[in-house]
């Protein structure tokens, strides 16, 4: 058994191995298709230290980015082929490939970067964090009530971009001596000014519902995801009543660790399938695609777990339901709201019709929802968040060139107008 275990494990690396080295390859070809970049050309940084398994991560940032970089250049530093290879195909945005710290260090000192956003907080983050004379600021992958949102880790950064109240509240709650006021700027969910991708079907007089599991988690306390406690049955249920579209939008990363889950992932994309072939007018969806907005808009009702899609959900103000973790050692923040929020239980997943049309029809849920959108996001008029945002990188900004006004020259500042043009 343990050998069998090597044995997968032995190939799996060997098959990342192989693969990573193929879009090395792709990049490196792609870098010199393009050219150098030009000295100083970019202002602001996007630090990205993953692979293409954690894509989820900036995707969601990619509209967003975009809309800054009218205004300001910006760049990503991408630390892994698979995702610097990524990252050119999909995002709009230049991308430097610096695998090494060494090309780290060559692509830092050839520009002008005075702010550095970090979507994660991978390890390989400490290797940027040496760099003085500029902004080192944590923006995040989502806004959620998990424990990931209170670690000690922000601390590392010199700010960190918050969505609004509840992630102060949040934040002053776990962390001691944290500067919440100085250190923490709410810019709301720029994302929702973004809401992107076509929809895959036509609308129709169906009840569209937006089933979005997270992945199993690594540990007792994370163990979040709904796939093989909830999942099978409510799935089961809206494909079988001929009113009802679903839209199946699992994590990225499920099944990763546990062969169960991804097993009942696998029966799930199967049984939306055999409903479409049954029904050729239901256009039940499986979305693996890298847009992230249209299902959030679209959807009626969302059925979602303890994740950032809680709160990316939250911000449409749209009606939704929060599937309760079966593990007791789940960790469950409830003071905020998951504390006020509607559960869906294991054991009522096979009634979601019931369930749904209940929330739909009940005007205290509404109110409830619309307390808590402007308690996480402030203010949701359209382009509010993306004014915000740029609103903090201007402060950032005009903050890095008071700094640098009073700090003398030094070999922390990388900058060198008479450098060679960037290398990726």
């Amino acid at each position: 058994m343990q050998l069998a275990s090597d044995i997968r494990k032995t190939v799996a690396f060997i098959g990342r191995a192989l693969e990573n080295r193929a879009a090395a390859r792709e990049v490196r070809h792609a870098d010199r298709a393009r050219g150098p970049h030009a000295v100083g050309q970019y202002e602001v940084a996007v630090y990205f230290a993953d692979g293409a398994v954690n894509m989820y991560q900036m995707r969601q940032w990619y509209r967003p980015l975009q809309e800054l970089s009218k205004t300001r250049s910006v760049v990503i530093l991408s630390r892994v082929a698979s995702g610097a290879r990524a990252l050119m195909r999909e995002s709009g945005l230049p991308v430097v490939y610096v695998p090494s710290v060494r090309n780290l260090e060559s692509a830092i000192a050839k520009q002008n970067i005075r702010i550095v956003l970090y979507v994660n907080q991978n390890t390989r983050n400490f290797q940027m964090f040496r760099y003085g004379h500029r902004w080192h600021v944590f923006i995040n992958h989502g806004e959620s009530d998990k424990m990931y949102m209170t670690t000690n880790q922000f601390k590392a950064y010199d700010y960190a971009f918050v969505a609004g109240d509840a992630a102060r509240e949040r934040l002053s709650r776990v962390l001691w001596n944290y500067d919440i006021d100085t250190r923490t700027i709410e810019i709301g969910r720029p994302q929702a000014d973004h809401y992107s991708g076509r929809l895959p079907y036509t609308p129709d007089e169906r009840r569209v519902i937006l089933y979005a599991p997270t992945w199993e988690g690594d540990r007792p306390s994370a163990h979040y995801g709904s796939l093989s406690t909830h999942g099978e049955a409510l799935v089961a249920a809206l494909l079988q009543t001929g009113r009802h579209r679903l839209i199946y939008r699992p994590h990225p990363r499920s099944g990763v660790v546990s062969a169960e889950y991804g097993a009942a992932h696998r029966r799930i994309v199967a049984m939306i399938t055999a409903a479409n072939a049954r029904d050729t007018s239901a256009h039940h969806f499986y979305d693996h695609g890298p847009d992230l907005g249209w299902q959030l808009a679209a959807a009626d009702v969302a059925v979602v777990d303890i994740s950032a899609m809680v709160y990316d959900r939250l911000a449409s103000g749209k009606a939704l339901l929060v599937t309760r973790p079966v593990d007791p050692a789940a960790a469950i923040d409830e003071h905020g709201y998951l504390s006020d929020c509607e559960w869906l239980d294991a054991a009522h997943a096979a009634s979601i019709i019931a369930e749904t049309d209940r929330i739909l029809a009940d005007p205290r849920a509404t109110e409830r929802l619309d307390h808590w959108v402007r308690h996480y996001f402030g203010d949701t008029t359209p382009g509010s968040a993306t004014a915000r945002f740029h609103s903090a990188i201007e402060y950032l900004m005009n903050e890095a060139e008071r700094w640098a006004g009073e700090s003398p020259d030094s070999e922390d500042d990388p900058f060198d107008e008479d450098s060679a043009e960037l290398d990726g």
